[in-house]
């Protein structure tokens, strides 16, 4: 008819195909991704998805897209697949592995505690299996309430936030939206700290103590921060908890920020510069701890474990010590059972 307006309307996706399940909701334990594989096409496909996400990168689109075409994918994918390929295993991405390694255990943790009606699976932000496929997966088994736990235990828009952004995606395209559980964080929740404890002290009594511990979080532009995101504050948070459980002198533990790129002022200091000025305060041995990790992956096997080993040792440390990730560690799984026991009680019905 003329004159009669044209909306894009979605399309709709049935992926509800199975009979509705009133006893069994989903787990989504959802990570930021990882390439197929250690070649540069796959780590270009992967790299043009994440850095296209406007909550990880917050410049003018145009500009950008000019600058992530033209230079980015042009240089970084080849660098980067090296990187994976020093730490990729026979069962691939070490994120991935560790990732399935997580629901098998959690799954289990929840049987032994007579929690039988939770369905666990992984998603990435970027990457397979993605938020949709998952979504997909519970819909074809009826299951219509989902919990999502993002594995970022400090919130930050760039992560926590982008998580949210795709699930508000996902279920835009879904003809039956289900009800969906979000966590924001846990930052400060007692177990996750004393799950850090934990890892920590088992670390000290196979290999002994460092001189001092060295928490490494994640770096974040410092715009990203001053225009209100939390997340500076809550690695903080974290940091000095843990070094409480620790009873740990102030000169036995220090906070840095790993993995900046770009010229723009991130988040400090900045841990290249502060472990390499460490041996000259007579710092000799340190023990190195990634919080806002919750799996070992590129940048805690290869940029932590490796980079930054050899940047110590080269700048006169005697020894270096990394403590790998909570990963699938009994505690850890037990954090996870007691985020999920506060969030949806009236869905395990104990």
């Amino acid at each position: 008819m003329s004159g009669t307006n044209t909306y894009n309307m979605p399309r709709f996706l049935d992926h509800f195909t199975g009979q509705p399940d009133s006893r069994s909701f989903g787990v989504i334990l959802a990570n930021l991704g990882t390439p197929d594989s250690p070649d540069t096409s796959s780590v270009r496909r992967f790299l043009r998805q994440f850095l296209s996400d406007p909550r990880v990168v917050e410049l003018p689109k145009p500009l950008w897209w000019l600058i992530l075409n033209g230079v980015i994918l042009v240089i970084r994918p080849s660098k980067s697949a090296a990187a994976y390929r020093e730490v990729w295993t026979e069962d691939g991405s070490p994120l991935m592995v560790n990732a399935k390694a997580q629901i098998e255990a959690l799954e289990k943790t929840l049987r032994q505690q007579g929690i039988n009606c939770a369905q666990v699976r992984c998603a990435m932000r970027y990457g397979e299996p993605s938020l949709m496929q998952v979504m997909q997966e519970f819909g074809a088994l009826g299951i219509d309430r989902i919990v999502v736990i993002p594995m970022y235990p400090q919130y930050s828009g760039s992560t926590t936030g982008s998580v949210l952004d795709d699930v508000y995606a996902c279920t835009s395209r879904l003809r039956r939206v289900p009800s969906i559980r979000f966590i924001n964080g846990y930052a400060d929740h007692d177990q996750y700290i004393e799950s850090l404890r934990n890892s920590v002290k088992e670390h000290w009594e196979r290999n002994g103590q460092a001189d001092c511990l060295v928490m490494s979080f994640h770096g974040l532009p410092q715009s990203f921060c001053d225009n209100g995101d939390p997340y500076y504050d809550q690695c903080l948070t974290t940091a000095r908890l843990l070094a409480q459980k620790l009873a740990l002198e102030s000169e036995r533990w220090t906070v840095c920020f790993q993995s900046r790129v770009g010229r723009q002022e991130w988040l400090k200091p900045y841990v290249d510069e502060v472990i390499s000025k460490l041996p000259d305060q007579g710092v000799g041995s340190i023990d190195m701890l990634c919080p806002g990790f919750s799996v070992d992956c590129l940048e805690t096997l290869e940029e932590v474990n490796i980079g930054y080993r050899e940047l110590f040792l080269n700048a006169g440390g005697n020894r270096f010590e990394y403590i790998p990730c909570l990963n699938d560690q009994p505690a850890h799984m037990e954090l996870l059972v007691q985020i999920l026991r506060s969030s949806a009680t009236d869905w395990i019905g104990q």
